[in-house]
């Protein structure tokens, strides 16, 4: 796995990139902002070391989110549910703390990789379409009232995993196993709750996705008329 590091920090750094290579990855370290877009499609993942608790950070963050949808893994040294939510609100796709735990990175660094870049849609369900809300499955985007919204790929993947569920209720344990591999300890559910809360800020519709307190997340959104594949299910099951 090829990795973009970013982090002025030089002890920091001296610390886990031999780390990282002597498990097999490759990195590349940037100790500026200066010039990293132009590094992106080169690498796999890309971890901000500095974090997004500055306005550089957070900027940077941004720019890299609205130019490719590489996995941004933030890095920083406080632990606050403040630190999680600036960091997702920013783009990104994980949060992890410094100083590192090498095996938690690693973990976290591979988790962002292997989530897929898009799913699977069938030739028949490109789009799917909530009122203003257009997820497009072959393009990778969102777009609400038409303006496009960059998504970190796990927020997407959220998004589409319940709104593929058609208001039945997609279960915490479902999104975890495919989005966190099977991970199921407090610091995944607090990271799913984390982004979830930060997508519907991001959609501006904190309607349309419901918390079904201990169970999971459904689409709270009215069917399009005409469309069958929109129409919430009956308790019964019945059409």
């Amino acid at each position: 796995m090829r990795v973009l590091l970013v982090d002025h920090d030089r002890t920091s750094t001296e610390q886990v990139v031999p780390a990282l290579t002597g498990r097999g990855f490759t990195v590349t370290w940037s100790p500026s902002r200066y010039g990293v877009l132009d590094l992106l499609a080169r690498h796999d993942v890309v971890l901000l070391g500095s974090g997004v608790r500055d306005v550089a950070g957070a900027d940077l963050c941004r720019r890299i989110r609205n130019a490719s949808i590489v996995p941004i893994v933030v890095a920083s040294a406080c632990g606050a549910v403040s630190d999680w939510i600036a960091a997702f609100q920013h783009g990104a796709d994980d949060h992890v703390l410094k100083p590192y735990d090498v095996d938690d990175l690693i973990s976290r660094l591979q988790a962002v990789r292997l989530r897929p870049a898009r799913p699977a849609a069938s030739a028949f369900d490109p789009v799917i379409v909530i009122g203003d809300v257009r997820i497009d499955l072959v393009l990778n985007e969102v777009r609400v009232g038409g303006d496009l919204i960059p998504l970190p790929r796990l927020q997407f993947q959220v998004l589409v995993m319940v709104a593929r569920a058609r208001g039945v209720i997609c279960p915490r344990d479902r999104l975890l196993a495919r989005l966190w591999h099977g991970r199921r300890g407090p610091a995944e559910h607090r990271a799913l709750d984390v982004h979830v809360s930060v997508l519907r800020k991001r959609l501006g519709r904190p309607e349309l996705l419901e918390t079904v307190r201990g169970v999971g997340f459904r689409l709270n959104a009215p069917a399009r008329e005409g469309s069958p594949a929109h129409r919430t299910p009956s308790p019964g099951g019945a059409p």
